[in-house]
């Protein structure tokens, strides 16, 4: 009976693994095609062997401006950002233990925001100028939600609560910006707040590439303890996790790699929201899905990307693509959550 018992929990682990790794392999395959379609198609169609001859430093007249210039650093913005919302997204997500505790909800990517407006609107700012001051009210809002949601204990409900206070805040200091600004100045910061890859530089990636790959690999490497987390305090408790010290590696990492996506994108709106979920319901229940929702959110933003440039007769940026299939859902989930009564 023993042997039989440990015969089944050996092969429905093994059932899971093998699943997570197949849907892993599956992701990669896909983020890989989206990344060669972006490089391939356009107004101009090139070869894979055009395209291979660019990529190695070979100049060809047209093809090099074209692929080097403009789709080389779009294709990684949004491969790196996408990254990025999705896997704080998920880690969010599944440390509160809510589907609803999303940076781009709870205020986080708002934080980021308004200091860009700001920049934009007010102090005439552009470039690099923006990025810094984005990063640096991003990280200042996340530390402020949760330093405002610890009372006597943390607590995941109060901060999700304080966190959409805070973003109702925000945005109505966003509001006010762009009703008393000029209005060409408003163009660009409307432009900005959409969430776009427009006009991305290769200048952007290697800092943004350096963050996804360090504040990445750091949750990673945690994926163990944020699984526990998702259990319980006193369950981790028990298990020897010092909850703070990791609650707040989470969180920090989580906030730097949102804090430095979205000056360089701009807040796609529901990424982060969305990946988690996805990825859940992709590799099943109890396996692990920070890898997996970091390529889902890549998927959603290089897809919503192709989808804004060639589906529709009108050009839309990425984040109004993303806005449109997110909004739907997070309705569906907050009557989910109204029947259930949960809080």
């Amino acid at each position: 009976m023993i042997q039989t018992t440990h015969t089944m929990i050996q092969q429905g682990y093994m059932k899971r693994k093998n699943r997570l790794i197949s849907v892993t392999i599956m992701l990669m395959a896909l983020t890989i095609c989206l990344c060669a379609t972006m490089l391939l198609y356009g107004k101009t169609n090139y070869d894979v062997h055009t395209v291979i001859r660019v990529l190695s430093g070979e100049q060809i007249q047209g093809a090099s401006f074209t692929i080097a210039t403009l789709r080389l650093p779009r294709m990684l913005c949004g491969l790196l950002a996408g990254l990025a919302f999705g896997i704080a997204g998920n880690t969010f997500q599944t440390m509160l233990r809510n589907p609803l505790a999303s940076p781009d909800i709870i205020g986080i990517s708002s934080g980021s925001s308004i200091a860009a407006v700001f920049c934009i609107l007010v102090l005439n700012m552009s470039g690099s100028g923006v990025s810094i001051a984005a990063v640096i009210s991003g990280i200042l809002v996340a530390a402020l939600i949760y330093v405002l949601s610890k009372g006597s204990g943390f607590s995941g409900g109060r901060l999700i609560l304080i966190g959409i206070g805070i973003q109702a805040m925000i945005n109505a200091l966003i509001s006010y910006l762009l009703a008393k600004a000029a209005q060409y100045d408003v163009s660009k910061a409307l432009r900005w707040l959409s969430g776009s890859l427009n006009g991305m530089r290769m200048e952007n990636v290697p800092a943004l590439c350096i963050v996804v790959v360090i504040f990445g690999m750091t949750i990673l490497c945690l994926t163990k303890q944020l699984q526990i987390l998702e259990l319980g305090d006193d369950f981790a408790t028990t298990l020897g996790i010092k909850i703070h010290v990791i609650r707040i590696l989470l969180i920090l990492s989580s906030v730097c790699l949102i804090a430095f996506a979205t000056p360089v994108t701009g807040p796609i709106a529901f990424v982060a929201f969305l990946a988690g979920p996805i990825a859940s319901r992709l590799v099943g229940p109890g396996a692990p899905t920070v890898l997996s929702a970091g390529l889902v959110g890549a998927l959603l933003v290089l897809g919503a990307d192709l989808m804004g440039q060639f589906v529709f007769s009108t050009r839309f940026p990425v984040g109004v693509v993303t806005g449109i299939l997110g909004a739907p859902y997070m309705l569906f989930l907050l009557i989910v959550i109204n029947r259930r009564g949960q809080a």
